[in-house]
């Protein structure tokens, strides 16, 4: 079942979110040894919101990511933000996990909480739209090797997908992650900062699941799915990802 595993954000932390002063630290986790055998992968995670301006950018540099990583372990994952929706327009893609997971990042990684903020592979943060910080931190990813692998397959049935999974590696303190994505979107702002645009989104997280690992390190899992998904306008990431650090070790589509 999905679990929500980080605290609530406090009214006083919430003002300091919209600040994009902040947005221009880089952090770095505590990371996990890494053994560089050129099998490297990226998961990047942007925390954006429909309400901020500074947003589109960010989504527009990783619609360019995803076009061309062609078959490079990249992984595009935009997280929409719901602390934005008081402030004069609902983003329809926002969830309350997703701002609590970027809340959680910045007690793991260090970082302050901004958007648009991207995360790689659960160990570093910069700002989305700094292309040459975000280059710099997925040829970083690429260029590491991993210290697991995850191999996980799906059978799609009515309104929910059955999984197996099999992973190898170092996977301590950690649990298995599928991301339900819409590849594309628009959305016709009407209020807010981004009044009157309209915006296109890629990769569009619309659930989040997690599944404690097995001590045997393969087994099953279930995921309910949207009304409307299909396995040509949607798709299932999966990663597995440290409870304690946020460090990422392993990560995978999901062969439907």
């Amino acid at each position: 079942m999905k679990q929500v595993m980080m605290p609530a954000i406090g009214a006083a932390i919430v003002l300091t979110l919209f600040s994009a002063i902040f947005a221009n630290q880089v952090s770095a986790s505590k990371k996990q040894p890494r053994i560089n055998n050129g099998n490297g992968f990226a998961v990047l995670e942007l925390f954006t919101s429909e309400g901020c301006s500074s947003c589109p950018p960010a989504d527009a540099l990783l619609a360019r990511i995803q076009q061309d990583a062609g078959n490079k372990p990249i992984y595009v994952l935009a997280y929409h933000v719901d602390y934005w929706d008081r402030l004069g327009w609902k983003d329809v893609f926002s969830q309350p996990q997703y701002s609590k997971r970027q809340y959680q990042y910045s007690q793991q990684l260090p970082s302050q909480v901004y958007t648009p903020q991207l995360v790689v592979n659960g160990q570093t943060s910069c700002i989305g739209s700094d292309e040459s910080a975000v280059s710099n931190a997925i040829n970083e990813a690429l260029g590491t090797g991993a210290v697991a692998t995850l191999k996980i397959k799906a059978q799609l049935q009515p309104g929910k997908a059955s999984f197996t999974y099999e992973i190898s590696g170092n996977t301590g303190n950690s649990q298995l992650l599928v991301a339900v994505v819409q590849k594309h979107a628009v959305s016709k702002v009407e209020r807010g900062e981004n009044e009157g645009r309209t915006l296109s989104h890629v990769q569009v997280v619309r659930d989040l699941w997690a599944f404690k690992l097995r001590e045997r390190k393969q087994g099953m899992a279930e995921i309910n799915l949207p009304e409307n998904f299909n396995a040509q306008e949607w798709e299932l990431i999966s990663m597995i990802q440290n409870s304690e650090t946020g460090a990422i070790s392993a990560a995978a589509r999901v062969s439907l």
